[in-house]
């Protein structure tokens, strides 16, 4: 959990992300209508579902980005599959004045005063992504900022305080939604948390004077 004296930050990546979401949302709509839903397309809760997910952001940090021929663009092949594992990635750099977070290039993995968090794989696969999570569990989790309800706190900038204000309904259809997506395994790496600071140099006293 964050501490308190980072309280404002936490408020800072939290707002900020929602305006990034609603950004990103937009821009990559066309894109996202192409992730088709295995399952039948006229069920109600699927489509609420991929509503929510393909408005809400979800694609933004879950789905790696690549260079395409305008810029960097959502890798749909690897559509909700969370940072690539493959992707091994050198320490952060070091803050700087008010720079004190930041991301990598592929937007799936990102560092501050909470440490390294690294987007979750977020398909059906039951190895590595929520195929073994029941629609309690995903609810739980956006409620609470835990994992499956119990677990770890989810670290920024997930915004589960924003999703969390859904209905039990939406946050089902969500989950249904991404149950029915193509199962991609891709196991992520860990959380790491930050590490501590180092102690300061320890100055030599004055002699005394005689």
């Amino acid at each position: 959990a964050m501490q308190q004296n980072q309280k404002p930050l936490h408020h800072f990546i939290r707002s900020h992300s929602v305006s990034a979401i609603t950004a990103c949302a937009v821009a990559a709509f066309t894109t996202l209508s192409t992730v088709a839903v295995a399952a039948d397309p006229s069920n109600a809760d699927l489509k609420r579902g991929q509503y929510l997910v393909d408005t809400g952001g979800c694609h933004d940090c879950h789905t790696p980005l690549k260079m395409g021929p305008k810029g960097p663009e959502p890798d749909m092949t690897l559509a909700l599959s969370g940072h690539p594992a493959a992707m091994k990635l050198p320490p952060p750099p070091a803050a700087v004045g008010p720079w004190i977070w930041g991301g990598a290039a592929t937007n799936t993995a990102f560092y501050g005063p909470w440490g390294i968090s690294y987007s979750a794989n977020i398909t059906g696969d039951k190895v590595t992504g929520l195929g073994n999570w029941k629609a309690d569990d995903f609810v739980k989790a956006m409620r609470t900022g835990k994992h499956r309800g119990v677990a770890r706190p989810i670290a920024p900038p997930m915004p589960w305080q924003a999703y969390g204000l859904l209905t039990d309904a939406d946050l089902r259809a969500m989950f249904a939604y991404l149950q029915s997506t193509k199962a991609i395994s891709n196991r992520v790496p860990d959380y790491e948390p930050p590490t501590a600071a180092p102690a300061p140099a320890k100055t030599a006293a004055p002699a005394k004077q005689k």
